[in-house]
């Protein structure tokens, strides 16, 4: 993703099965919406956070836009239940570090 894209979380949606999440991209002149879902299952079966499901849905928009030189055909994705580990594990404590001596 170039420096000139601008991404911002608007907000999401409840569905039936899923919640939409929305994101307006600018740059080079132009604006796009983007929607991603996370299935409601997610989020009752614990792998998913509501107050993680944006930031899961940016990484997620923020690959395909690197992937595409900011210009992805797709305006549509869905979270996958790997995507929703690898954010959870990224963000776990690293472990093995010692704390200041005392």
């Amino acid at each position: 993703m170039s420096n000139g894209v601008v991404v911002q979380y608007v907000g999401f949606e409840p569905k039936a099965l899923v919640r939409e999440y929305t994101f307006s991209v600018r740059g080079s002149g132009e604006e796009r919406e983007f929607h991603l879902n996370i299935p409601n299952e997610a989020f009752i079966s614990h792998r998913a956070r509501y107050q993680d499901a944006p930031g899961i849905c940016a990484v997620r928009l923020e690959a395909e836009l690197a992937a595409h030189a900011n210009h992805p055909v797709e305006t549509r994705y869905a979270i996958t239940v790997e995507e929703m580990e690898n954010y959870r594990v990224a963000r776990l404590p690293k472990t093995g570090r010692k704390g200041p001596k005392s």
